[in-house]
């Protein structure tokens, strides 16, 4: 099963699956990597990528690398793994940088509140001490970049019907990316001081959501279900899942191949593979014209194992 997962989505939980392993043997890991805010003494600017692969317990790694797993390999298996790699490690180091913009509003609210005659500019030139002190801000987790795949994959597939807790009826992705959206606002502006970096989280979706209109603009479009220019968006899914067309003209006739323990000539061999490709095709068509969510639960297997397979 964990061989049927698209190249760097199946790297990614592995490296933070290690790296949470390893804060577990390796005391002060979490303040080495973890993102500092950065008027801290111990912030380094590595830390805007080694902080979304640590976390700060087990549910907190569960729930990130799950939702990793479920929508990061439909993205990946639709986009490339270039391309969704950029997005993933672009929106991580966008919410990091939303996250630090935060934490510097809440530092200047309290300095000005003990202080009013400190400006924003004068954090700039805090002693030493301060700086110090600011150490015990630290930022952990992918939840930035996970909540811009879970946009990426509403985005992509607005139609798709997923479950969500504790809604008994499954709801359309468009409208599970709204209510994810409302919550972290909310959350955001009711509880800022709860531990949780939703200003993260925000930041992860607002560099997303720009990422993939500038996507649009660029390539006539970019998702799933959008009309108006898919028929670019699925010429390039075909080139991503596509094989050598030309069957038979680039071989060896000689060739044969080991195939489940059997010997299969190369004719064989073509013939199969240009079936595959075939049924490859009329999947795309089907997306193009009825959705995602229209794939029965076979034709998404053949999917995703056409783009795992060499």
């Amino acid at each position: 099963m964990f061989n049927n997962i698209p190249t760097v989505t199946r790297n990614l939980l592995l490296i933070n699956v290690i790296a949470y392993l390893a804060t577990l043997v390796i005391p002060g890991l979490s303040s080495l990597g973890g993102l500092h805010f950065f008027l801290a003494g111990d912030f380094h600017l590595y830390q805007f990528v080694t902080y979304m692969f640590l976390h700060a317990g087990f549910t907190h790694i569960l729930f990130n690398m799950f939702a990793l797993w479920m929508f990061g390999r439909v993205i990946e298996s639709v986009w490339g793994p270039q391309r969704f790699l950029f997005y993933y490690l672009s929106c991580g180091i966008g919410a990091g940088l939303m996250q630090e913009a935060a934490q510097l509003i809440q530092f200047y609210t309290v300095v000005n509140g003990i202080d009013a005659s400190v400006g924003m500019f004068d954090l700039f030139s805090m002693p030493e001490t301060v700086s110090m002190q600011l150490n015990g801000w630290t930022t952990v987790g992918a939840s930035g970049a996970v909540y811009a795949i879970l946009l990426a994959f509403g985005m992509t597939f607005p139609e798709e019907r997923i479950f969500i807790f504790p809604l008994p009826v499954p709801i359309k992705a468009k409208w599970f990316v709204t209510f994810y959206v409302l919550i972290e606002l909310f959350y955001t502006l009711s509880s800022p001081g709860d531990g949780v970096a939703h200003t993260a989280h925000l930041g992860g979706m607002l560099f997303g959501f720009l990422m993939i209109r500038n996507w649009r603009r660029q390539a006539g479009s970019y998702g799933g279900n959008d009309r108006s220019g898919g028929s670019s968006m699925f010429d390039s899914i075909r080139r991503m899942f596509g094989r050598d067309r030309s069957y038979g003209s680039g071989h060896n006739s000689n060739m044969h191949v080991e195939r489940g323990g059997s010997r299969e000539s190369d004719w064989e061999y073509n013939a199969r593979k240009k079936a595959n490709q075939e049924e490859v095709d009329r999947i795309l068509d089907k997306i193009r014209k009825s959705g995602y969510d229209s794939l029965t639960k076979e034709e998404k297997k053949q999917l995703f194992d056409s783009s795992n397979n060499d």
